[in-house]
């Protein structure tokens, strides 16, 4: 049997009330969550304040360990970023309703997983005071970094993919900016008349705005999936045992929606607890994000034995070597574990029950997420450990400062977008008025399918046509 995503008889004037409000008036847990954010931060700060002062040692990083919890915690992030933005875009493209109330913040996790992995590079690099050598500009001292090196492919990827990925979602922003402007006072209606850019809503802007949103969706998918790709070629370009497989661009992609997905579900029971969103945040769109992480948890799956086949049964003894210490070594524990939230954990799922039952969803979305961190961790640390060199042969656990920085970037993740929720409208305002408007006048989800590919294509040829809110 069908059931409906949004109320069709939800008043216009209700969605700006009930958007507007949540900026003002979330629940008291709101005020808690940001005092355990700002908490977490504290104990980042202080251990790198430590690191600082100490140096590298205390976060046992040496040769050949160079890389640990940092490095895959950076994949992680970036991995986090991914799903906002390219499933905004491509449901979007491909006309999706169910996406409206829940995009919004999706895109602004893309951008603040961003912001978060960017520090760990900087922190990884000791002397963070240093950190302007790796930028390439032109100077006297004539430093220039090698451009063959995936290391610079990475920091040209990731910075375009964060300056798209916040021009994406302040565009999508625009109209609900505008509402907010006219409905707010002091300091907060100065900020949104800045930033609405001056819009009314007339049919011009409403023509421009779709054309650009749609190609910016368009430009952003191949972004999105070259970004990640290009971070596995950190790893599958080295010759280290373990690393230099070529199915790992499309395994860190479907590792990076899965991880990404899994954060969307818990972000959306979050949101809709603090916020009071049970009206646009409902469950017939949380089953179907389910499924969709379903499905891409089964790809994953897919690749991971593909990966694990393809050094089984090839010639690199060394490699084959690195994945039996993985499943029988030291860090055999973390390994199984990995595979137990990111294979078995997703079946779950599968079942409408539990997909239906909200503590149940909360919990195995952050199943799902520490599986896919323990991903990144066994990926770095066990081949460091498995090298061709016999005296990397060594087993090395991370140190308190890595924990407490790593436990820290969960903190400002959260506080950033626990900001942001207060300052901007988390739900798309005029897109889920358009959703309404659709489930009225249409009989049928296809049909209102139907409508949205006819508007697309309008707005590709430059032809007026019915649009806006």
């Amino acid at each position: 049997m069908h059931t409906k995503d949004i109320n069709e008889n939800i008043a216009w004037a209700k969605i700006n009330e009930d958007v507007l409000r949540s900026m003002e008036n979330p629940r008291v847990g709101y005020w808690v969550a940001v005092a355990a954010c700002i908490l977490m931060v504290s104990c980042a700060v202080l251990a790198e304040i430590y690191q600082y002062q100490v140096g590298m040692g205390p976060s046992n990083l040496n040769w050949p360990h160079m890389w640990d919890l940092y490095i895959a915690t950076f994949v992680f992030w970036i991995g986090m970023s991914h799903s906002g933005t390219l499933l905004s875009a491509i449901l979007h493209i491909i006309g999706a309703d169910w996406r409206k109330p829940i995009y919004r913040f999706a895109e602004a996790m893309t951008t603040f997983s961003l912001l978060t992995a960017g520090l760990f590079p900087i922190i990884h690099l000791g002397r963070v005071w240093n950190m302007y050598w790796v930028l390439p500009y032109v100077s006297d001292r004539g430093i220039w970094p090698n451009f063959r090196s995936p290391l610079i492919w990475d920091a040209f990827a990731i910075t375009t993919y964060l300056t798209s990925s916040a021009m994406f979602l302040f565009i999508g922003m625009i109209p609900d900016l505008a509402i907010c402007r006219d409905n707010a006072r002091g300091w907060r209606q100065k900020l949104y008349t800045v930033l609405s850019l001056g819009w009314q809503g007339d049919d011009r802007q409403w023509r421009h705005f779709r054309r650009i949103y749609l190609l910016m969706a368009c430009f952003l998918i191949p972004l999105a999936v070259s970004v990640h790709s290009i971070v596995s070629a950190d790893f599958a370009m080295s010759i280290m045992p373990g690393w230099h497989i070529t199915s790992f661009p499309p395994y860190f992609v479907a590792g990076a929606l899965y991880s990404g997905c899994a954060a969307i579900i818990t972000l959306f029971i979050i949101l809709r607890y603090f916020f009071r969103f049970e009206e646009y945040m409902t469950i017939p769109i949380l089953e179907k994000t389910c499924k969709l992480t379903f499905a891409i948890a089964m790809v994953w799956s897919y690749l991971t034995l593909v990966e694990f086949a393809s050094v089984w049964y090839g010639h690199d003894m060394a490699s084959k070597e690195a994945l039996i210490a993985r499943f029988t070594g030291a860090y055999a524990p973390f390994f199984w574990v990995m595979l137990f939230c990111g294979i078995v954990a997703p079946f779950g799922l599968a079942f409408e029950r539990m997909r239906r039952h909200l503590p149940t969803m909360f919990v195995l979305s952050l199943i799902l997420n520490v599986g896919m961190w323990l991903e990144r961790w066994m990926i770095v640390t066990p081949t460091l450990e498995s090298s061709y060199y016999p005296f990397a042969f060594d087993t090395m656990w991370p140190g308190i400062v890595q924990w407490a920085i790593v436990f820290g970037s969960f903190g400002w993740f959260g506080l950033l977008f626990l900001i942001f929720v207060k300052v901007f409208p988390s739900v798309s305002m005029y897109e889920v008025k358009e959703m309404v408007f659709h489930r009225r006048h249409y009989h049928s989800e296809e049909q209102a399918v139907k409508f949205h590919r006819r508007a697309t294509d309008r707005q590709l040829t430059d032809q007026p046509g019915t649009e806006g809110a």
